[in-house]
């Protein structure tokens, strides 16, 4: 395997690389320093060739890990370079760390793409930070506790089919704005019946089994509705679709398959699916008009800000500052406190 020679580190400038165990990440993007000699694998996010004002062409790359993200520049031999590389590909690169305009990015000297099984995934994507058979399993015990027979069988045709488990303990729970990391679904879903659990038992006239059914459902489509073998993003289905009506033909599918589901509980177990984002203009082709809806949609929306607002804040590094950076989303600067 061929690496290349690097330059020579100047004195007083740390190097971080190897000669062997390559496959290993020596430093992650939150630990870089300007000064730093960096030689390692990212994952491309973003490649685009532009050009001086002299004319000179230069690459212009995003590179990621499961820490974060950095641009990073190739100077020179940068048409040469854009040739050995995509976007959507791991690359190990020789370079430095440099400060510029308040960020660090990395000056790219070289570049190649990284060979089959160099890389291990969960180094460059962020994932769910409980472990996901655990998770997994504490679904099914919630699974377990449904008595509805037609609902549990319900259940048991999606969670007991392998595909579809295995789809469930990676997917993340939304490209943009919460649990947006490997695991972030069943971590979302999990959390969302915990709390149905809990309301279920303190208000009168709520549908336990329909409740916890339309809680654990209400995102199965988003296992299809996003790819993420790499950087998380939407499926040609997800975009001309979306996981809400995905979800409810993926249960109308298996209902047909049950012999004598009843046809009103599977009407209100639609209605919790296509009502759970609330509002029209969230995307709910219906607003919530049944109990065990208005619950399952401000439980869902409690698990996705909270969320969104806890990865805010660990992300915002500002330490300077007791406010979090604008968050486009939720329309406001979040209070880290002190």
């Amino acid at each position: 395997m061929k690496h290349g020679h690097p330059a020579a580190v100047p004195d007083g400038l740390h190097a971080h690389e190897t000669d062997s165990a390559i496959m290993k990440k020596n430093i992650y993007v939150k630990d870089i320093k300007a000064g730093e000699k960096i030689c390692d694998f990212f994952f491309v996010t973003e490649k685009n060739l532009a050009y001086s004002q002299k004319g000179s062409p230069y690459l212009n790359l995003r590179l990621k890990d499961k820490t974060g993200e950095l641009d990073g520049k190739v100077w020179d031999n940068a048409q040469d370079m854009e040739k050995v590389f995509r976007k959507g590909d791991f690359i190990y690169i020789q370079s430095r760390a440099v400060q510029y305009k308040n960020a660090i990015q990395l000056s790219v000297m070289s570049a190649r793409k990284a060979e089959d099984g160099e890389i291990q995934s969960e180094e460059y994507f962020p994932v769910a930070k409980e472990d996901p058979d655990k998770m997994f399993a504490d679904l099914l015990a919630f699974i377990a506790a449904v008595k509805t027979p037609p609902l549990q069988a319900l259940l048991h045709a999606f969670f007991h089919d392998a595909e579809i488990a295995g789809l469930f303990k990676r997917a993340p729970a939304a490209k943009g704005f919460h649990h947006v990391y490997i695991g972030g679904l069943l971590e979302h879903t999990l959390s969302v019946v915990k709390i149905l659990d809990w309301l279920a038992g303190h208000y009168e006239g709520l549908n336990r089994d329909l409740l916890m059914t339309g809680g654990i459902l209400h995102d199965i489509g988003k296992i299809y509705e996003y790819s993420y073998d790499g950087v998380v993003d939407y499926t040609d289905e997800g975009r001309l679709v979306g996981h809400i009506v995905m979800s409810v033909e993926m249960v109308d599918r298996r209902i047909t398959a049950i012999p004598d589901f009843p046809p009103q509980l599977a009407m209100e177990l639609r209605h919790i699916l296509l009502s759970h984002h609330g509002t029209l203009e969230f995307g709910s082709p219906k607003r919530p008009k049944t109990l065990e809806a208005l619950v399952v949609h401000f439980a869902d929306d409690l698990d996705a800000k909270v969320n969104a607002m806890q990865i805010t804040i660990e992300g915002a590094v500002d330490n300077e500052s007791d406010w979090t950076p604008y968050h486009r989303l939720l329309e406001r600067y979040i209070y880290k406190g002190k």
